[in-house]
């Protein structure tokens, strides 16, 4: 049976559009895995936490709890990322989420010829977002994450955005429904 891993970054809670999204999108899913990045409240790696996961992976010590979000990550069968569109790309909690589950020889190895492959199972990766204005040109969270999809071995990604949405002259429900139709037809409707 296949599993859906939602990384939840919406950091409003409830309260946010970008989450409502989300729910929208897997309102129909079986087997949904949801890691919450608020209440989860990662640290960022300091040197010395890099230094002890890199210990670590040398000796093969791969039941560490420090590697567990990068197994989970590893083989779920789809990715949906939710994270509202903040300074340009996503809240600072999804960065860290990301240094978490990018594990060599969980995520990812190195060939012979030193370029990285992928060994994530997931087929796609789906990246849902809200924002104030206008994605436009300045999508950075998106490539960033379409980037690491590639070098994890995710072969499709997937973008869906809410805009316009603290734009005075605009209706929100309106701007919501326009990502609500990319929604439908994701989910084959």
């Amino acid at each position: 049976m296949s599993t859906i891993l939602f990384v939840n970054a919406c950091m409003r809670g409830e309260k946010s559009r970008t989450l409502k999204l989300c729910r929208e999108y897997l309102a129909e899913k079986e087997n949904v895995v949801e890691v919450d990045l608020g209440k989860l409240a990662l640290v960022p790696f300091d040197g010395e936490a890099a230094g002890r996961r890199a210990d670590l992976q040398k000796v093969g010590a791969w039941d560490d709890p420090v590697f567990d979000l990068a197994k989970q990550f590893a083989a779920a069968d789809e990715i949906v990322i939710g994270a509202p569109y903040w300074d340009l790309s996503f809240p600072a909690a999804l960065k860290t989420y990301i240094e978490y589950v990018s594990v060599c020889d969980i995520a990812f190895h190195y060939s012979e010829q030193g370029r990285a492959e992928g060994l994530c199972k997931a087929k796609s990766l789906t990246y849902i977002t809200s924002c104030g204005g206008f994605v436009e040109g300045a999508n950075f969270g998106y490539e960033y994450l379409s980037g690491i999809a590639t070098m994890f071995g995710i072969p499709e990604t997937r973008f869906v955005a809410a805009e316009g949405l603290d734009v005075v002259e605009l209706d929100v429900e309106t701007q919501m429904a326009k990502a609500s139709k990319t929604i439908a037809k994701l989910n084959g409707r």
